[in-house]
């Protein structure tokens, strides 16, 4: 049975403190960030405005909140300090839900919302609103005697967003409902204008991911038009090998700022991604596959496989490395894959399930290499190590077809779908 998760109203979390895994207070909740969507589906809330010592404001994913209890906000401590702005897609949730008028969908009365629950998804990272507390009447005095009552989200109109209503808002809620491919496909075909606004209005995870399946023209023209801080950010947020092939794009002064914007690891990644040939494992891999130590148990490992932000091509294998488990890794010691993960009881030691058959690639193996391997073993992912022995990624398989692809196979209409949308 699915655990039912806690539900919190925000009126509750109005400058509570927020903080990092060590316990160190990063700042306090002024506000929450909400999208409204179409098709019926509940408002998603995409983050939170935390207040830092500074007095500025600034953005807190909720893809990077661990805990909302006990009158705190535990985060996971990857905290952006670019000050916070409000995009035409998005709502306050103190600030614009709260004491506004609405009206129920049974009796049309008017009803005013005092405060807004908010719930997590089970077994996801995402939240969404799920129900509205109320007062009937039209404020002042009626506000005080007016009956209150709680609500789901879908009894209260007033708050959701058209079919056909126009502009980036209601185009953006539409695209939610789609895989990044099918919005790359759709954006690829709008105007450079309407390409524009419309990423902007999305989030930078969104828009990343986005990117990452869209062609280099189009990624270039993107990037090139948001704000320098923001290109840092989505880049940041992008596979560091997708991030490493655009920046190689763009001109040297323009990559070099970029980079100088990034958050120094996630530069270092891409500034040693972009050392390699392009046509190489080292060129196509990726530094974050999942790595585990040697004394990490089954169970350590299917919870990292088990993340939902992981592509599948990476979650069908770990990386058993002594320390430390980033890459470059100390010594690589062999892959277990998903299948025997879920062979073995949860205490047993990865360490004592590896597959140390296979003989890891070299950074400087070609492409043809890389391809024959992944086939000739049925894999669809392949350890990059360096002389040393020490992992520096991996290269899954959709970043092989990537490259075997003619070069204009992302503007092919493949979808075959009613509802693509185009510019008209």
């Amino acid at each position: 049975m699915t655990p039912v998760t806690p539900r919190v109203f925000v009126s509750h979390l109005s400058g509570v403190p927020v903080f990092d895994p060590n316990g160190d207070q990063v700042g306090r909740v002024r506000d929450l960030v909400a999208m409204l969507r179409v098709g019926g589906r509940p408002p998603r809330l995409l983050g939170m405005v935390v207040e830092v010592v500074s007095r500025r404001r600034i953005f807190l994913p909720m893809t990077r909140v661990t805990g909302v209890e006990s009158g705190q906000v535990i985060t996971t401590g990857v905290v952006n300090m670019r000050r916070f702005e409000q995009r035409p897609t998005e709502r306050l949730v103190l600030g614009e839900f709260l004491d506004r008028r609405v009206r129920l969908v049974e009796t049309d009365e008017e009803v005013t919302i005092l405060d807004v629950a908010i719930q997590q998804l089970p077994a996801r990272r995402d939240w969404e609103i799920d129900k509205y507390f109320v007062r009937k009447g039209r404020g002042g005095a009626l506000r005080r005697k007016g009956e209150t009552l709680t609500v789901e989200w879908s009894a209260v109109k007033g708050f959701s967003l058209e079919e056909h209503g126009q502009g980036a808002e209601s185009l953006v809620a539409t695209f939610e409902k789609l895989r990044p491919a099918d919005v790359a496909n759709a954006l690829h075909h709008l105007t450079p204008k309407r390409r524009a606004e419309v990423a902007a209005a999305l989030d930078d995870d969104r828009l990343a991911d986005v990117l990452e399946e869209l062609p280099e023209d189009d990624q270039v023209e993107i990037i090139g038009k948001l704000q320098e801080e923001r290109a840092a950010d989505v880049l940041e947020a992008m596979d560091p090998d997708d991030a490493a092939d655009l920046l190689s794009e763009l001109p040297e002064e323009d990559k070099e700022r970029l980079l100088t914007l990034m958050r120094p690891g996630d530069a270092a990644d891409v500034r040693r991604l972009m050392s390699y040939e392009e046509r190489t494992a080292g060129g196509l891999m990726t530094t974050e596959p999942v790595i585990l130590r040697p004394d990490a148990t089954v169970a350590d490992a299917l919870a990292r496989v088990r993340q939902s932000d992981l592509s599948p091509a990476l979650a069908a294998q770990v990386y058993v490395c002594r320390s430390p488990d980033e890459t470059p890794t100390g010594k690589y010691l062999g892959t277990v894959h998903f299948q025997r993960l879920l062979r073995d009881p949860p205490f047993t030691l990865v360490s004592s399930l590896l597959d140390s058959d296979l003989v890891p690639l070299p950074p400087d193996t070609p492409l043809s290499v890389v391809t024959s391997y992944l086939a000739a073993y049925n894999l669809v992912s392949v350890p990059v190590v360096d002389e040393s022995g020490s992992l520096l990624g991996a290269v899954t398989v959709d970043d092989v077809l990537d490259h075997l692809l003619p070069e204009d196979w992302r503007e092919t209409d493949f979808h075959g779908q009613e509802g693509v949308l185009r510019d008209r």
